[in-house]
């Protein structure tokens, strides 16, 4: 069984902890802020506790939470782990010399793992000695909920790495997929991207609210795709399936793409009105009862998918 190492207690950092902990995997867990590495063991076992209450772990969160060690010094956190899953600020300085530390001192087989949400592999590996077992895993916030992992090699990560850590990622209950060559964004926030340049179109130019926006992804476009991505929506969505819509509404999408092509910045202007009107919504001292809710109701629509998967619905 692989052994897991965790470098970054922060957000993203203990919530790999539970995933890989509530798949039975032994987790030590480092951060340089002494602190943050001692409030995690508590943060850990409030976000079990909820996962425990929508039925999402199969053993008591006491259990699972035992199972992610705390320790002192990076070097004893990776010394005999399998795998480690770096998890520092989003600096390429600093994962330069992060990942150093860690090839020098992570065993020979380890696979080192990054949870950046955008820089290449080959930016903070090139000139390591053990480039070839480096490599982006990127997550997607919080992934003990939200499954997806993004693997994108360097040029010179071995075909093996890619292989284990896909292996790894599926049997901790994860979805992974592989990105064939180095992109900047990755797949995900590239996706994600694309619908937010629109959507801050959309607001700048006067024709729809935060809201309503909001509302259009929430009522229609996002019930759809928690169940399928777009390829599957468009192919159920014309008699004769994909070819059928493409020959359909192919020439809608084109013409509607031309004037989506010329991108804008977010300027001031535009963030203080979208700003202004979603602090109209939720006043800022409530985001963190809204995340906890919305943990909470990912939560139930996981239950639900896991029930459907197992009634092959």
């Amino acid at each position: 069984m692989e052994k897991i190492a965790i470098v970054g207690a922060g957000l993203i950092g203990r919530a790999w902890a539970i995933v890989f902990a509530r798949a039975r995997r032994p987790v030590t867990l480092y951060d340089p802020d002494s602190l943050a590495a001692a409030r995690a063991r508590k943060l850990i076992r409030a976000s079990l506790d909820d996962l425990a209450a929508a039925g999402l772990i199969d053993e008591p969160a006491a259990a699972i939470a035992a199972r992610v060690v705390p320790i002192p010094t990076l070097a004893e956190t990776v010394a005999e782990a399998d795998y480690v899953q770096e998890n520092s600020p989003e600096r390429l300085d600093l994962k330069i010399a992060l990942f150093a530390e860690l090839d020098r001192l992570a065993s020979a087989g380890a696979i080192l793992a990054s949870s950046t949400s955008g820089m290449p592999a080959s930016a903070f590996s090139e000139r390591l000695a053990g480039r070839a077992r480096c490599l982006v895993a990127h997550p997607v916030n919080p992934p003990y909920l939200l499954p997806l992992v993004e693997i994108s090699p360097a040029p010179w990560t071995a075909p093996e790495i890619v292989a284990r850590t896909r292996s790894l990622h599926e049997s901790v209950g994860q979805s992974p997929i592989v990105i064939r060559r180095e992109i900047d964004g990755f797949i995900l926030n590239r996706l994600q991207g694309a619908l937010l340049a629109e959507a801050f179109r959309l607001v700048e130019d006067g024709y729809v609210s935060t809201a309503d926006v909001d509302k259009t992804l929430k009522d229609a476009l996002g019930l759809r795709w928690s169940l399928m991505g777009p390829f599957e929506t468009i192919d159920l969505n014309a008699p004769g399936g994909l070819r059928d819509y493409v020959d359909r509404y192919g020439s809608l999408y084109y013409e509607m793409a031309k004037s989506q092509a010329d991108p804008r910045p977010w300027g001031p202007a535009l963030v203080d009105k979208i700003e202004a009107e979603r602090r109209a919504e939720l006043p800022v001292e409530r985001l963190l009862e809204r995340q906890r809710w919305r943990d909470r109701r990912l939560m139930a629509l996981l239950a639900h998918k896991r029930a459907a998967a197992r009634r092959n619905d």
